[in-house]
């Protein structure tokens, strides 16, 4: 299955690199089920309409002398994911969460700045890059990307859907911005979702995810697969990982997917143990070709996949996973 996946997914990454957009994955009967299914799913989810949290500010301010060096810069893009939609405190959202994290682990403080918007497709990425770099003086050191689920769900086609993506990550990366990508969630385990949506809806997000992770690696960024946003430990346990509306996470879950992000978001800057960045056998890591390396990560949540520098090969890594410190209430701090 993971090779059928893999293929797809170079298909649909070699689309969107020489400028397709029309690659289908599913016939078109099967998508207009799809969209009549999204369509009932959405009457029974609620809680689209609440604006997100307002986390913008510093965070780790007890590092602020030490060293006396700069803050990081800690940039957010992408949807109502990244944006914190369906918590109500600032520090509850995956922005404050990294940021705080990040703080920790750099011991010193952190910037963050998030324009991420809820309901944005890929298409949006174009404006919000030139949101966060409208300050030549203050560039990102780094930025994390969620999207895709809106694409998924609005069926736009996937390689247009990477290609977008793509040229956001090599415009932040020219601009000297590490990248992470939080690639599209795995929406076939969506509450009011069912069959035959769950189905098709796990399909498309999971290719979608292996192709991101390609387009973003020939861009010069990192991944890590937001399976477990709405995957494994969701379904397990919906009523504590999802919000009141039953589609975007709880506090818990912004917790769940922020902890998985943090380790590659360190090992983007160069803060996690040298001994971290080896692959360890014992948890499956390797290196492995991009196409299949994307793959397998797209069915593991919480799973990173980087560049090696040798062509088309890719480390793999299952990185353990560091409980977040709590941001301090009402925000940054």
């Amino acid at each position: 299955m993971s090779m059928a996946r893999a293929r797809v997914a170079r298909r649909i990454a070699a689309a969107a690199a020489y400028g397709g957009g029309g690659l289908g994955l599913l016939g078109g009967a099967a998508l207009g089920v799809l969209v009549t299914e999204v369509a009932l799913a959405r009457r029974v989810v609620g809680g689209a309409g609440e604006t997100p949290p307002h986390a913008d500010g510093r965070y780790g301010s007890a590092f602020v002398h030490a060293l006396g060096r700069e803050p990081l810069l800690l940039g957010v893009l992408g949807d109502s994911t990244a944006a914190g939609q369906g918590v109500h405190r600032p520090r509850q959202t995956p922005g404050a969460l990294l940021a705080t994290g990040l703080a920790a682990v750099a011991e010193r403080p952190v910037d963050l700045r998030n324009v991420a918007l809820s309901g944005a497709q890929s298409y949006d990425l174009e404006r919000q890059v030139t949101q966060i770099l409208s300050d030549p003086e203050r560039v990102p050191d780094v930025c994390v990307i969620m999207i895709g689920a809106n694409d998924v769900t609005h069926r736009v086609p996937a390689a247009r859907s990477v290609r977008l993506l793509s040229e956001a990550v090599r415009r932040l990366r020219s601009a000297g911005c590490e990248v992470v990508v939080g690639t599209c969630p795995d929406l076939g385990t969506i509450e009011p979702v069912y069959q035959p949506l769950r189905w098709l809806a796990r399909r498309l997000s999971r290719q979608l995810a292996a192709a991101q992770t390609i387009g973003v690696l020939e861009a010069g960024g990192r991944t890590v697969s937001l399976g477990d946003l709405l995957g494994p430990e969701f379904e397990a346990n919906p009523r504590e990982l999802f919000g009141p509306d039953n589609y975007h996470p709880s506090a818990e879950g912004y917790a769940t997917a922020s902890m998985a992000v943090l380790p590659t978001l360190c090992a983007a800057l160069g803060l996690w143990p040298e001994d971290e960045e080896r692959p360890d056998a014992a948890r499956r890591e390797g290196i492995l070709p991009v196409a299949r390396a994307a793959a397998e990560a797209a069915a593991e949540g919480g799973t990173e996949v980087s560049a090696t520098g040798r062509g088309r090969w890719a480390l793999l890594k299952r990185r353990k996973r560091r409980r977040l410190p709590v941001p301090a209430p009402g925000g940054a701090s």
